[in-house]
């Protein structure tokens, strides 16, 4: 008999996948030297090694991936797309950035993920100096489908949840305030 997790398991594995493989970019969160956050995206490819992006040094996430490998991620769902702006269908990660070596066997591979996906952009970028590929490993995330949807994602593929389910708590007002 299949239990309670399972069912969830199979019914959102593959809606999360298809959520993931239907966006082209992702939120980046990044910190500098001196730990002030800083918020910016970049285009994406996602394989079974995790998630790569070709980012410049000149761009301030760039620089911070330099100092520090600790990069939260999201993608999200556009806002003409969701029924309620307040609980936009989204998934993010805290993960750790790994920077690939130019040329090595890992670069190109992951290059051509990226060519696959996001176009012949990738080979002009590429080429350029000051581009860095990186890998970002998911360490823990979570997958929101809207109000009380909230799932935590784990596992060696992402994919596997959790169901949150504490809910919201309402606020409650003071009955007599003196």
């Amino acid at each position: 008999m299949i239990d309670k997790a399972e069912r969830l398991q199979n019914r959102l594995g593959p809606e999360i996948q298809e959520f993931r493989d239907s966006r082209n970019t992702l939120q980046l969160g990044t910190v500098d030297k001196e730990g002030k956050p800083h918020t910016s995206y970049a285009p994406f490819a996602f394989s079974e090694m995790g998630y790569y992006i070709l980012v410049s040094d000149l761009a301030t996430h760039g620089q911070n991936l330099k100092n520090s490998k600790a990069v939260s991620i999201m993608m999200i769902e556009d806002e003409s797309e969701a029924r309620s702006i307040f609980a936009r269908r989204r998934l993010s990660f805290d993960t750790n950035a790994e920077h690939i070596e130019r040329d090595s066997e890992q670069w190109v591979a992951a290059v051509d993920v990226m060519r696959e996906r996001l176009g012949e952009m990738i080979d002009n970028l590429s080429q350029l100096g000051d581009f860095n590929l990186y890998r970002l490993n998911p360490v823990e995330g979570r997958y929101v489908k809207g109000f009380g949807q909230a799932f935590n994602v784990s596992g060696e593929d992402m994919l596997s949840v959790m169901h949150l389910d504490e809910g919201h708590v309402k606020q409650m007002k003071e009955e007599n305030a003196s």
